[in-house]
């Protein structure tokens, strides 16, 4: 059993986090909310998303794992509104999602979430952490992304760092103690990304939300940012881009 109400920025704040990895996920549902774990096709990134039942205006449910094909998903919430609450109900004898908007009632099909891999969140011991404004970094990556196809992170005791380098074009953003929350490290570090990986993956923050920002050298780089009014939270992993001589 899975019934649910919820304000459809949720549900279209889930699908941006998740839709840049996967086109299928699996949702785990407990009595105490949903959760999802997927890897992209490449393995190259992951995303860890949990909500509480607290995120929901409504919620019922069993223990159940639900597949459900996020594009799909994607283009039914395109049907609702800005504040519109919609239902959510599980059809187990059909194995299908009902989904209500309004007067509109759509069904759609689940899918066999036997196939689907059971991911899990390595235990990474990363010594870098920067908690800084979601917009900052945007801006950096949008100025990059023109010149390069990816960008350096690089931590230091009071500095964070974001470059890139094209051909003949580089883009240095540099963020003092006194323009972040919180830099955390006793020494320095640095890793390369993809900016469209990385771009996509704090693309679904809100500008002036705070992004967690975990980083060693040449390791993979953490990200942590909540969703649904502090109800909900999410991580990602990128795999580093090693610098070849």
């Amino acid at each position: 059993m899975f019934t649910t109400k919820v304000k459809s920025e949720v549900i279209k704040n889930l699908i941006d986090v998740t839709s840049p990895l996967v086109n299928e996920a699996k949702f785990s549902i407990t009595q105490d909310g949903i959760s999802l774990r997927a890897v992209d096709p490449a393995h190259v990134a992951m995303v860890s998303l949990t909500l509480n039942k607290e995120a929901f205006d409504e919620y019922k449910a069993q223990d159940m794992e639900l597949g459900i094909d996020l594009d799909k998903l994607a283009s039914i919430m395109r049907l609702a509104s800005s504040g519109d609450v919609i239902t959510l109900d599980h059809d187990d004898s059909k194995n299908q999602l009902v989904i209500t908007i309004g007067n509109l009632t759509r069904r759609m099909a689940l899918i066999d979430t036997a196939g689907m891999p059971d991911s899990k969140v390595p235990n990474l011991e990363l010594p870098a952490k920067v908690v800084v404004k979601a917009g900052e970094i945007s801006r950096g990556v949008k100025a990059s992304e023109s010149i390069s196809d990816h960008l350096c992170l690089r931590v230091e005791k009071d500095l964070f760092n974001l470059s890139a380098e094209g051909d003949t074009d580089t883009v240095d953003l540099k963020l003092g103690k006194d323009s972040v929350e919180k830099i955390d490290t006793n020494d320095s570090y640095k890793s390369m990304f993809s900016i469209d990986y990385f771009y996509n993956m704090i693309k679904p923050v809100k500008p002036s939300d705070p992004l967690t920002i975990s980083l060693g050298n040449d390791n993979p780089v953490r990200l942590d940012f909540s969703i649904a009014s502090d109800n909900g939270s999410v991580t990602y992993l990128l795999a580093p881009r090693i610098e070849t001589d």
